[in-house]
């Protein structure tokens, strides 16, 4: 059976903020660690039946970056619930209340 790794190593300053996150994993094309300024990783527990999350930053990530890589990740769910369920009407909804934040954000950028 194969086994696949992703790892995270977070660098904290004295207050416990984020100041440099890298990632590696064993399936990535390239080796070694890549640097990120955010993760956002769910984790379902069956059990308690909810979900687990861990949401971190750097704390030099810029704002209109950190709401992008939330409208990602809202896109990405959507694909996935379309992968994973097929619920087509779910995925077209959270796809819509992407464009609507994108428009929001595009919006207050141009202020």
């Amino acid at each position: 059976m194969k086994k696949s790794e992703i790892n995270f190593k977070i660098e904290l300053d004295q207050n416990n903020v984020p100041e440099k996150i890298e990632w590696e994993a064993t399936d990535k094309p390239d080796p070694g660690l890549s640097e990120s300024k955010s993760i956002s990783l769910s984790l379902w527990d069956h059990q308690q039946k909810n979900t687990l999350r861990i949401d971190l930053w750097t704390k030099d990530m810029p704002v209109n970056e950190m709401k992008r890589f939330y409208i990602d990740c809202l896109g990405g769910l959507a694909q996935s619930v379309l992968t994973a369920t097929g619920d087509e009407q779910m995925s077209s909804q959270i796809n819509e209340l992407c464009q609507r934040l994108a428009d929001h954000l595009v919006k207050t950028e141009s202020k």
